[in-house]
């Protein structure tokens, strides 16, 4: 029944001319031809397409059982029919008016989610770049049409993290990514041949763009496996090589996007970037030089001349963009940036000039953020480690600056004893080896001042700041102990007053307000674990203005005493540091009066 009507409806378009076809004739098409695919009359069907009286109407209305087949393919994959579904598709390619296959096959591939995406995309790939060679005019904006629907499909599908999942592949990424590049390939080659037609510049703008889109997804958050396993199992590395590959091709060698980036109505004037793809090229433009860089794809382009601070120099706005991302396998790609363009510099030969460039002062700041924040402790390790590459690469002058920068802005007191303990270092070296101007005398003084006080006086959270408090004392006991009054080489001995006044002085006041505060608490914690003892209940205690979160008594005892024993540390040092002040002052004095 559903072949008979199908044959009438055509029989009756046959008489007319083509632009006669009313809606009418279209929907009555549509109607009888999706039931024959429904009912399975695939080989009335087949003869129904390929009958040459029927070509007109074929062409005309054709693709509309391009839907109807292609939900036949999905559905029924094992269908013994399948090759006559097939053959049908192949041929209303090949017969339909390629301007309306175009629409419907991208219809086709905007519709599925979450597994159905790969089927689909691995399935029209073919017939879609078939029907777009067709398509001579206007070639440049169906391809990027093509390839805007097919990236935006691809970029749903989840990336593998786990080696596991790269192996599996249970989405489907990899086969999608396979086939996109065959796909975009013979685009690329047009534009290769016939590099002299301006048309052509309309198409290598779309290819630009589907290539920049890659690289931030999914090459951005992409996991590759260890260079030393077989590169040719990574699936998304050949992807990856075949994309620089692509941008190469069409005029646009991977050195010039890296080293131009920010530059880019010199480089790509005929690209116009919103707001909003600013922002993804710098991500993409990022994940590129992660991918020469790191992992070493295409790398021997890259010009041997270049210095490792010039290549440094146009990472370090790679790196930040990196560290700006919350996701890790996005962030530990910066770091990763970071510590292959560090390794290639010698040590203290990274010029402070360098730090006048924003990048190189908001990286250290981005790597105190991955220090801080990080959940994960390898990470937090490596940001850490990281941090101090880069100190060791700076320049005397350079270190002086940065230090400066993160004592002003990090506000965390673990890392401000890290920083102590580098100044420490420095002073160190500067009394060992050469005289190093900026950590002795007035410029060590000016950097003393930020170190060798408390924020809030005495009321300052003695706890919170603890590591901060301890590097500064230790790091005033080293001065004290090296430095004697007569030579006076760091110029301590001339600001003792004020570091006794701004320091030393409130730091014993905070010290006993403290002291006092937690003992009280303590007692009173004892208290109340007599009280509800019988009952078991938790009891809180509130400690520095704020609550302690409701524990069992012994373990807020134990809190309680682990914080006297904190302020003990801190106790103990600064007597030792004033006894070692008062020792020093008094051996001055007394070969002062023998010399007299």
């Amino acid at each position: 029944m559903a072949v008979e009507e199908l044959q009438s409806v055509i029989k009756r378009c046959r008489i007319l001319d083509e632009n006669d076809f009313k809606e009418e004739h279209f929907g009555l098409f549509q109607l009888a031809g999706q039931r024959c695919i429904e009912e399975g009359h695939t080989e009335q069907l087949l003869d129904i397409i390929q009958n040459e009286k029927n070509k007109v109407v074929i062409r005309s209305m054709g693709w509309n059982l391009v839907g109807p087949v292609v939900r036949c393919l999905l559905w029924n994959d094992k269908n013994d029919k399948r090759k006559d579904y097939l053959l049908m598709l192949d041929l209303l390619v090949k017969l339909c008016n390629p301007k309306e296959l175009l629409l419907g096959l991208l219809e086709l591939i905007e519709e599925p989610s979450g597994k159905q995406i790969p089927q689909i995309i691995l399935l029209l790939l073919q017939p879609l770049q078939t029907v777009i060679q067709k398509l001579h005019n206007n070639k440049a904006y169906s391809v990027g049409l093509a390839l805007s629907a097919l990236w935006s499909q691809v970029s749903l599908l989840p990336v593998p993290y786990l080696k596991e999942q790269i192996q599996t592949d249970d989405y489907g990424l990899y086969k999608c990514c396979k086939a996109l590049i065959e796909f975009t390939k013979p685009f690329v080659e047009e534009v290769i041949d016939d590099k002299e037609n301006k048309e052509n510049e309309k198409l290598k703008d779309e290819l630009l763009k589907f290539c920049f889109k890659s690289l931030k997804c999914p090459l951005l958050t992409a996991q590759f496996l260890e260079q030393s396993e077989e590169a040719g199992n990574d699936p998304l590395r050949c992807f990856a090589s075949e994309i620089i590959g692509f941008l190469s091709a069409i005029g646009h060698p991977f050195p010039q996007i890296i080293f131009n980036h920010g530059k880019r109505k010199k480089t790509w004037d005929y690209l116009e970037f919103e707001e909003e793809e600013d922002k993804q090229l710098a991500d993409s433009v990022a994940s590129l030089a992660y991918l020469v860089f790191v992992q070493g794809i295409s790398i021997d382009q890259l010009p041997m001349v270049l210095s490792p601070s010039y290549i440094l120099q146009y990472n370090m706005g790679h790196i930040e963009v990196f560290l700006q991302r919350t996701e890790e396998s996005v962030f530990s790609k910066g770091l990763e940036l970071l510590e292959n363009g560090l390794l290639r510099i010698e040590d203290n030969s990274l010029l402070y000039q360098y730090l006048e460039i924003k990048s190189f002062l908001t990286v250290p700041q981005g790597l105190v953020k991955v220090m801080t924040l990080c959940p994960i402790e390898t990470l937090r390790k490596k940001g850490l480690a990281m941090l101090q590459l880069y100190i060791n690469k700076l320049d005397s002058q350079g270190k002086y600056t940065l230090f400066r920068c993160l004592l002003n802005t990090s506000n965390h007191s673990g890392v401000e004893a890290f920083i102590i303990q580098n100044i420490k270092n420095q002073i160190h070296l500067s009394f060992k080896k050469t005289y190093n101007k900026w950590f002795t005398g007035p410029q060590l003084i000016s950097l003393l001042d930020l170190v060798l006080f408390l924020p809030e006086g005495a009321e300052t959270d003695l706890l919170q700041n603890s590591d901060r408090i301890m590097a500064s004392l230790n790091l005033l006991r080293y001065l004290v102990i090296k430095d004697n009054e007569n030579d006076n080489q760091t110029g301590l001995w001339t600001e003792l007053g004020k570091i006794e006044s701004n320091f030393l002085k409130p730091l014993h006041t905070g010290l006993n307000m403290s002291k006092a505060h937690y003992e009280a608490e303590i007692k009173n914690s004892q208290e109340n674990s007599q009280a509800v003892q019988k009952s078991k209940d938790l009891c809180s205690v509130t400690v520095g203005g704020e609550e302690i979160p409701n524990m069992p008594p012994e373990m807020q005892l134990k809190v309680l005493h682990s914080a006297l024993f904190t302020f003990d540390l801190i106790e103990s040092v600064l007597a030792r540091v004033e006894e070692l002040i008062e020792i020093k002052t008094k051996f001055t004095s007394e070969e002062d009066i023998g010399m007299k």
